[in-house]
């Protein structure tokens, strides 16, 4: 059965309400008005029902309306893309339509990187059917490599004393010791050329033909270098 369209303006006018009353510490029915551009006897009416439910509060020694704290609820069951995937998704579908080349953009997990977005579906030329949610080890695929070289010191630090009492077959000492040595020269010179040939020396192309899998440490190497 569908919804009365006065519920449905009933509905968008809370939340509308709920958004700005969420944009200050303490706020009153005047500034909320002007704001959200609803009459002031709506405001009056949706924010006591708000303060009944426990969205809101009024706040009578500070003068005005604030957020309290079952807003918090509201944000529960959203489990969608960190801030990191929404900025860079963009930037990827721009690449893959002017390159063809698939894009893939990973967040760190514990040990590993794991898949949040790609362009597969955009790209023509894509070694993989799928990658949302893989889990791509550090030290041993490309975009953990990528990772692990471009982020900051301190950060690496940790991540590589982690992998080295690891017991993953894949942080193997040798790559750890390499990994080491390779962006000590790094941070030392800047020397960006030795550091692209150590990240993609035995990177695992299982998954993929020849040297595909090295173009997350290639897009990352030529197109974010970070200050060190």
């Amino acid at each position: 059965m569908p919804l009365r369209s006065d519920t449905v303006e009933a509905a968008s006018r809370t939340l509308l309400l709920l958004e700005e009353l969420n944009r200050h510490r303490v706020t009153s029915i005047d500034r909320l008005h002007k704001a959200t551009g609803l009459p002031k006897s709506t405001v009056v009416r949706l924010m006591k029902s708000l303060c009944a439910m426990g969205y809101a509060a009024n706040d009578r020694r500070q003068g005005g309306y604030a957020v309290a704290s079952r807003v918090k609820s509201l944000s529960n069951g959203f489990h969608g893309d960190p801030l990191v995937v929404e900025a860079a998704r963009p930037w990827a579908l721009a690449f893959t339509r002017q390159y063809h080349w698939p894009i893939a953009v990973a967040v760190l997990d514990r040990s590993s990187v794991v898949v949040r977005f790609s362009t597969i579906p955009d790209s023509p030329v894509s070694p993989f059917h799928a990658t949302i949610n893989m889990r791509l080890q550090l030290l041993s695929r490309a975009l953990g490599r990528a990772y692990i070289a471009f982020c900051p010191p301190n950060e690496r630090s940790l991540l590589l004393d982690m992998l080295s009492v690891s017991d993953d077959p894949e942080a193997q000492e040798a790559a750890l010791t390499a990994m080491h040595d390779v962006l000590q020269v790094f941070e030392d010179d800047g020397n960006l050329t030795p550091l692209i040939h150590a990240l993609s020396e035995g990177v695992d192309s299982t998954l993929v033909n020849d040297a595909k899998s090295l173009s997350a440490i290639l897009i990352v190497a030529t197109v974010g270098l970070p200050s060190v």
